[in-house]
């Protein structure tokens, strides 16, 4: 006997579980990358401010600025 034909509704179904799921792949690769950005972030953000804090006392040695 002849297999019957899978009902369309569920065809459209494991269509839209495969795209979700690409989805949920897509996204934690994404939440993954922001993370990392957001570290490199924080990293320049702390190397700005010693630069800054280096650079103060360079120009107090230098009396470029008043105490």
């Amino acid at each position: 006997m002849a297999e019957e034909p899978d009902n369309v509704v569920l065809v459209y179904l494991r269509r839209l579980n495969e795209r979700l799921d690409a989805l949920h792949e897509d996204n934690r690769e994404i939440k993954t990358r922001l993370g990392i950005l957001e570290q490199q972030g924080a990293s320049l953000s702390s190397r700005f401010d010693r630069i800054e804090f280096r650079l103060d006392r360079i120009e107090k040695r230098l009396d470029l600025v008043e105490v």
